[in-house]
């Protein structure tokens, strides 16, 4: 079974940037897909992008300016996160699913992946 723990979550100035990270345990070392989604105060769950062996995908709100990777041998995956703006406010969680090795479903799935974090907050003011 694998355990997510997201940190990084703040509260920021728009424009302002943000490093996401979510450490991962009960790892065999074998590949999965990886990836994070957010759920913004009174908004539905919302696929943020994706990782794999395969590729890396975005939603389109957030192309150019979020940036999400892997560091294998630490076991955590990063969300890069540039540009903010008021309505990226949201819980911010890690999610992953070893059902996957190249995820190719819609990025919103991101957010029905079998395992999740705890979320962690960002906040961004105007």
């Amino acid at each position: 079974q694998l355990h997510l723990v997201e940190s990084g979550g703040d509260s920021v100035q728009a424009g302002g940037s943000l490093r996401l990270s979510c450490v991962v345990s009960g790892d065999s070392g074998d590949s999965y897909a990886m990836g994070w989604f957010r759920q913004g105060p009174g908004k539905e769950r919302e696929g943020v992008a994706a990782i794999d062996d395969c590729s890396t995908r975005y939603t389109d709100s957030v192309l150019g300016r979020f940036s999400i990777s892997k560091d294998k041998a630490k076991n955590t995956l990063y969300l890069q996160m540039n540009n903010l703006q008021p309505e990226d406010t949201a819980m911010y969680y890690c999610a992953a699913d070893r059902e996957y090795d190249c995820y190719q479903g819609p990025i919103k799935g991101v957010a029905d992946f079998g395992s999740r974090g705890q979320g962690t907050q960002v906040t961004v003011s105007s």
